[in-house]
């Protein structure tokens, strides 16, 4: 036998594990090896059949009458994949899957065939039952405001109801026969059918939160329910999955209590990957973090999905906005002060460092706190205490700083405006977040991300967007980031009133914006276009040495055009 075919005949004891039947064929279709589960599903024993040809026992038992590879050339044999309905005295109709593949040595040469077998009767019966004899049951799971699908013994997808397209934005068509790990990642369900195989006698159940996928690319949270599934006769033939979208809740959570988390910020970007990478390392640290970006781009929510992933979830997440208060509030907004300290201080108050004491202090638009705080900071970077305005003693406090700020630090040191030791201590972890013109190929994501959000914040239908509209919105400039695009999509929400969002529904200023990037892009391409013809008429007229009549000839005009074109665009006559 050949050394190609042994191999592969050794493969059918895996297979078995799988319950797959596995025929080894020579090129003459003579049968060369059988597994066991190719042996229970035809029959007969390989003892039997072995140096035999197949087509005499299986054309028509396995083949529907056909043997394609007999009927087709060597060079048209490829991979084929069909359904074959066969009766079976002993079991009735059987439905099977049927792989057929050629085998090829390592010199390219062909040296027979491989055919599995994959029975998918019980589970069809199964289904072929929810689908037309219990129709009740259809429009059960059909009309359900849950997602539902079922899975094989083999992890497939078998069954998959409209609330799981709706959820997802797959298909049926997308998914029927595809591994569950489209839809779940890391495949939870794998495990879970795993389980069942280990324990055949017992109905497993499980319950979880998990990621679901999407169309889009961007994972949603979800609730999910996992139970086996049995047929009549009590065997194993797959799992039952139920799901619901979480993000309601989730955004019930944010509105309460501002839990933000991975699923606020979205992005497939290679800047953002990278971001969302590093992201759960730098959480789980104590280490001072700076945020850069442009303003809108999202500094205030990444500070607190970091707070909000780390150790520290469950103390206090305490804003400072070093650009909202004048110098000579901000000391005491940050460090609290006792009765008496000054004019008016009736009462102690408790600085926001003391205030977040366990916890995160994000100190935003750090940039612009004066330098008379900044040593303040310093030390309490250093040492963990303060002394609060009119205070003789120190207060001590265990908090993690992250800062922001939309203005280059390094260029303010230089300037003597920023303290040097200061922009070291609060850099030890580092983070640029891209303006959203460097991460366009976000938009569509964001687009739908931020629509659905603010669809339930503002109880209303999620809804479609136009052609028109979404030109508009994937060729703005977006000066003020992901805020603008955000305050741009809440004002065609609200005026769109349930329908598609359409041209007519953009504020103003955004399509004069467009109206001012189609004159400049007009002018642009005007000004390359003279540009290319000045450099035409110059490279012509020196590959004619200055000869202006075999010049005009060539660039299809006559001599007193190219005379007149020479003096626009200030080309030298260099003829003698």
């Amino acid at each position: 036998m050949d050394k190609v075919l042994v191999k592969y005949s050794q493969l059918g004891k895996i297979f078995d594990l799988l319950s797959l039947g596995v025929l080894i064929l020579s090129p003459d279709r003579r049968i060369v090896a059988m597994n066991g589960s190719a042996e229970m599903l035809t029959g007969y024993r390989e003892a039997d059949l072995a140096g035999k040809f197949c087509y005499v026992y299986f054309k028509d038992y396995l083949c529907n009458g056909r043997c394609k590879y007999l009927e087709s050339g060597l060079e048209n044999r490829e991979t084929l994949v069909t359904n074959v309905e066969i009766f079976d005295e002993n079991r009735g109709e059987r439905s099977l899957t049927k792989i057929e593949s050629p085998l090829y040595d390592a010199r390219d040469r062909l040296v027979g065939c491989i055919e599995i077998f994959q029975d998918r009767t019980t589970f069809e019966k199964l289904i072929n039952r929810i689908r037309f004899e219990d129709i009740k049951l259809k429009l059960i799971l059909d009309n359900l405001d849950l997602g539902v699908f079922t899975v094989d013994r083999s992890n497939h997808i078998s069954f998959y109801n409209k609330m799981a397209e709706t959820i997802t934005g797959f298909s049926r068509d997308e998914v029927l026969g595809k591994p569950c790990g489209m839809i779940f990642k890391p495949d939870w369900v794998a495990g879970m059918l795993k389980k069942q195989k280990s324990a055949p006698d017992e109905i497993i159940k499980y319950r979880l939160e998990a990621e679901v996928g999407t169309a889009n690319g961007q994972p949603i949270p979800a609730g999910c329910h996992f139970m086996s599934m049995k047929n009549e006769d009590g065997r194993f033939v797959g799992g039952l999955i139920t799901f619901n979208d979480l993000t309601l809740r989730h955004q019930f959570d944010r509105a309460v209590k501002e839990r933000y988390t991975f699923y606020d910020m979205v992005g497939k970007d290679p800047a953002m990957q990278r971001l969302f990478e590093i992201i759960p390392v730098i959480a789980a640290s104590y280490a001072t973090v700076l945020i850069n970006g442009d303003t809108g781009t999202g500094k205030d929510l990444l500070a607190h999905i970091i707070h909000n992933a780390g150790p520290r979830a469950d103390k206090p997440f305490v804003k400072v906005n070093c650009a909202s208060l004048p110098d000579n509030l901000l000391e005491s907004e940050m460090f609290g002060y006792k009765k008496g300290a000054f004019t008016g201080a009736e009462k102690n108050k408790t600085g926001r460092f003391e205030e977040a004491d366990g916890g995160t202090i994000f100190l935003d638009e750090i940039g612009d706190l004066p330098l008379s705080l900044q040593a303040k900071l310093l030390r309490v970077l250093e040492d963990k205490e303060f002394y609060p305005l009119g205070s003789e003693h120190t207060t001590r406090v265990n908090v993690r700083i992250i800062s922001a700020t939309n203005r280059d630090l390094e260029h303010l040191v230089r300037q003597k405006r920023f303290r040097e030791d200061l922009f070291f201590r609060i850099k030890v972890l580092q983070i640029e977040i891209p303006p959203l013109k460097d991460r366009k190929m976000d938009l569509p994501l964001l687009i739908y991300h931020i629509l659905k959000r603010l669809s339930v914040d503002n109880d209303m239908p999620t809804p479609e967007v136009s052609k028109e509209a979404m030109e508009i919105l994937l060729n703005h400039s977006y000066p003020g980031n992901v805020r603008e695009l955000e305050n741009i999509l809440e004002h065609c929400l609200i005026l769109c009133q349930g329908e598609a969002i359409e041209k007519r529904h953009f504020p103003v200023s955004v399509l004069k914006s467009i109206d001012r990037d189609s004159i400049r892009d007009r002018c642009s391409q005007i000004e390359e276009d003279i540009e290319d013809e000045k450099e035409m008429i110059i490279s012509t007229l020196h590959k004619f040495n200055s000869n202006k009549t075999k010049t005009a000839k060539a660039l299809n005009m006559d001599r007193t055009t190219l005379w007149r074109k020479m003096k626009k665009f200030k080309i030298e006559d260099t003829a003698e």
